[in-house]
């Protein structure tokens, strides 16, 4: 019972319901309409074929007058289906006919029978019962008065065959309706039963369910790719927010218990210098922890989308350039060779200080790292455009990552061991990838020289969506 009640409740079922009431109310004025059209037609064509053979009957009469209209009058009564025929005379007392009686007051009137009026056919062996007629009545010269009508049995007949089929069909329609709603009600509730299952068992926390998409297509599965698209971008921000807890806790820890001994060494110190000393490396941890938590601030906003408002077309061959040149002093300051291959006028729709600050971070890491090379160490900075996307490259020829480590990098506060010496808080690549994302594209890493396996380098590219003509 309860079943039924939330099957209809549901939307399909209603829609399904309302639609066969709205098609049961066309069929039924539809078959009303033409048997109302149909019998109009009949009795248009009666009175048509009545008022012909009236005529023909007349034209008989001024021929060969009363025994001529007489003898075909005999002859017509005997065919079967045949017309009313009525010869009264001055006084409406009947004459000759094939008709035992009429209703009273019918032969008094010339002209057409406005109203079906009653009468008595000589026998009531083939229909029984109360007999109407339509009639045209005509006054001779002579004083006659004839009746020519038809019996309206037929359109009476044809009116009760098409009522009794206007209700064996609507009857059918209403026995085939309620099949189809309860099939359609019970199909839509099983699906809605898979999809309210599935919501269960992510809402306790398995957020790796996804809602059932069938092959048809229809609004359930369009339905069903968006909350999963939905719950998929839910799992991933998830899981980078117990990746930033728990790396906060591991990598965050270190710093602060660090910065705590500073401040207990330095109150605990008489010496100013050594006090100012202890003082200045706490600000310094601290500023390092202040960066970290910005860049923390700026990779959330990146993936909530908030920055998307901001975007409008840049040419990325200008920032490209910009960012190469403001980092070449610091690349030779390291002893490396920065060098640029750019294809000028490529522009893309997004946020010029992300974008920006993403080249950043890929140059910093290139200088950091490849300074590790030989004494030709160098960086190479290329833009181009290749099959519908456009293609930026920071090049070096450090030490590089290895292949299996290089879908980790990208984690936040993910570092390599041999990396932890250097200054740095693991979250350059994670800042990078969230301003693809929100730009649409993807980030690439590989080696620079597959060959060279003491340095085979790293190439870090950001493929952008090329912007439609």
């Amino acid at each position: 019972m309860a079943r039924a009640r939330l099957m209809f409740r549901s939307t399909a079922v209603r829609l399904s319901a309302l639609y066969i009431l709205l098609f049961a109310l066309c069929a039924a004025f539809l078959v009303i309409y033409v048997t109302a059209m149909s019998e109009r037609l009949l009795a248009q064509q009666t009175r048509q074929s009545l008022q012909e053979e009236v005529q023909e009957i007349q034209r008989a009469y001024e021929r060969g007058g009363v025994s001529l209209l007489l003898r075909m009058m005999e002859r017509r009564a005997r065919q079967p289906g045949a017309n009313l025929y009525v010869i009264a005379g001055p006084n409406g007392e009947m004459l000759a006919g094939n008709v035992a009686a009429v209703q009273p007051g019918v032969l008094d009137e010339q002209g057409w029978t406005e109203i079906p009026f009653t009468y008595e056919p000589y026998t009531e062996s083939d229909r029984p019962g109360r007999h109407l007629a339509t009639a045209n009545v005509i006054r001779l010269d002579n004083g006659l008065r004839m009746l020519v009508g038809r019996d309206l049995g037929d359109p009476s007949r044809f009116r009760g065959i098409v009522r009794r089929a206007l209700m064996v069909a609507l009857a059918i329609m209403g026995v085939g309706a309620l099949v189809i709603w309860f099939g359609i009600g019970r199909n839509a509730l099983k699906r809605i039963d898979r999809m309210s299952a599935a919501s269960q068992k992510i809402m306790a926390g398995d957020l790796s369910q996804r809602l059932p998409v069938g092959k048809s297509g229809d609004e359930f599965d369009r339905l069903s790719d968006s909350l999963n698209a939905m719950l998929g971008r839910i799992e991933k921000l998830n899981e980078g927010l117990r990746q930033v807890s728990d790396n906060i806790a591991h990598d965050l820890k270190t710093p602060l218990t660090r910065l705590r001994n500073k401040a207990a060494d330095a109150l605990g110190e008489d010496r100013a210098d050594v006090r100012r000393t202890a003082l200045e490396g706490i600000i310094a941890e601290s500023d390092q922890l202040i960066r970290t938590f910005n860049a923390l601030l700026m990779i959330s906003r990146v993936e909530a989308g908030s920055i998307a408002a901001e975007m409008s077309d840049v040419d990325l061959s200008a920032i490209s350039a910009d960012s190469a040149e403001l980092y070449e002093p610091a690349a030779e300051e390291a002893g490396l060779s920065l060098t640029t291959e750019l294809e000028p006028g490529l522009v893309v729709h997004g946020n010029r200080e992300l974008i920006g600050q993403a080249i950043f971070n890929l140059l910093d890491n290139a200088i950091k790292y490849a300074s590790e090379a030989s004494d030709a160490a160098h960086i190479r900075v290329r833009l181009a455009r290749s099959d519908g996307t456009l293609r930026l490259s920071v090049c070096d020829n450090g030490p590089g990552i290895p292949a299996d480590k290089r879908g980790e990098v990208t984690k936040r506060f993910f570092r390599l061991d041999e990396s932890r010496s250097k200054p740095g808080t693991g979250l350059g690549l994670s800042l990078v990838e969230a301003v693809m994302e929100l730009h649409g594209g993807s980030l690439e890493l590989s080696a620079t020289d597959e060959a060279n396996t003491s340095a085979p380098g790293l190439t870090v590219t950001m493929v952008f969506p090329a912007p439609k003509p």
